[in-house]
This record gives structure tokens, C-alpha cells and sequence, in this order.
């Protein structure tokens, strides 16, 4: 099986940021949106001068305005936009940015749907998340609902150490997603979680 990528999400303090980097993750979040781990544009553009080249910058919206996504855009450099809410695919793709669409797993057709409703996203993040709300919610959904047929995955959704190896068989993801199981308070993550989440992924797709 190819490399499956690795996102930290949620990154709030600039010494995760060195943690998560030093693990060796391929993509890092941010979260611009009502959240335990949301931070400033300001203090993101902190954090990312501590991202080194070929790791992704993500930020995550949800329903805020063109003028805020850009207010963001003009101080942080984000690689990948990543929206959560009831966001078009035009208001997803009119930032000149590649951006991921999160979706809300309810039942077998919802990736489906997302994919037709969605074809320029540069991959679908499939949650357990409630429609319109920001994820983060520490639950899996079912792996055995249908996935999208051609669009890239991105695994998000209760994910840590002990269960991505099984998430990485049943779904076959391009990247998976993680936040609160490399947690140990919101927004503040563990060193050794992270070091034992990355070796999981690595050893399941290896």
C-alpha cells in the first residue's frame, strides 16, 4: 500500500507544532472556527514560521464569510483550506486555494453525494461529525459505509493509536486526520500520543 499522510489538527501552542513536526506528520491544522483549539489569524502565522517546507498548512472554516477566509489568507499561508460547513463548492474553491470538503458520514450515500456535489475538491474528509458543526467530536462512524468512488480520502473521526490501523485496512485513505486522540486537554497535544500515532500509520500502510 502506498504512504498514507498524516494531519495533526487542532495545533495551538508552538511547541506541538516542533512535536508534530519532529514525528514526521505530512500536513498541520488550524482551526479559524468556533472550537476549544481555535486560535487567532495572528497567533497562527506564529505557528506556521515553525512549519518547514513540504509539510501542508491547513486551515479550518466553517460558514464564516469570504472577507474572513481572506483576512486569514492575508496573514497565514495555508497550503489547504478545509471547510465544514454548508459551503458551496463555489464559496469553497473562489480563494484560489486547494480545499478539502469535510463530510458529515450519516449513511451510505453521504460521501457519494459530497463527491457529485464537489468535483474540484483536492480530497473529502469523512467524519463523524453533525452536518454543519466543526468535527472534533472523538467518535468513529462506520467504516463500512459506502466511500467516495474517485475522490481522494482523508480519514477524520475518532482516530489514535489504537484503531487507525483498522480504520487504514477498512477505508484505504490517502491521509487520516487526527486531533483529540493525540490530546491530553483540548488544544494541547501529547508528545508520546503523536510518536504512537505516527507509528501506527506507518507500520498499517508499510
Amino acid at each position: 500500500m502506498s504512504k498514507v499522510k498524516i494531519k495533526i489538527c487542532g495545533l495551538t501552542r508552538v511547541e506541538d507544532v516542533k512535536v508534530v513536526v519532529a514525528a514526521g506528520v505530512d500536513a498541520v491544522g488550524f482551526v479559524f472556527t468556533r472550537s476549544p483549539r481555535q486560535i487567532s489569524a495572528q497567533r497562527a502565522q506564529q505557528l506556521v514560521a515553525h512549519v518547514p517546507a513540504g509539510v501542508l498548512r491547513v486551515g479550518l472554516f466553517l460558514d464564516q464569510g469570504p472577507e474572513e477566509v481572506e483576512q486569514v489568507l492575508a496573514l497565514v499561508r495555508l497550503d489547504v483550506l478545509q471547510f465544514h460547513g454548508r459551503e458551496t463548492q463555489g464559496d469553497c474553491g473562489r480563494f484560489g486555494v486547494p480545499y478539502l470538503k469535510a463530510v458529515a458520514m450519516q449513511d451510505a450515500q453521504s460521501a457519494r453525494q459530497a463527491e457529485l456535489d464537489y468535483p474540484d475538491a483536492a480530497g473529502l474528509l469523512l467524519d463523524s461529525h453533525k452536518a454543519g458543526e466543526p468535527g472534533g467530536s472523538g467518535k468513529v462512524f462506520d467504516w463500512n459505509l459506502s466511500r467516495p468512488l474517485k475522490s481522494e480520502v482523508w480519514l477524520a473521526g475518532g482516530l489514535h493509536a489504537g484503531n487507525v490501523g483498522g480504520a487504514i485496512a477498512a477505508i484505504r485513505p490517502s491521509a487520516v486526520d487526527v486531533s483529540s486522540g493525540v490530546e491530553s486537554a483540548p488544544g494541547i497535544k501529547d508528545a508520546q500520543r503523536v510518536q504512537a500515532f505516527v507509528r501506527a500509520v506507518r507500520q498499517a500502510a508499510g
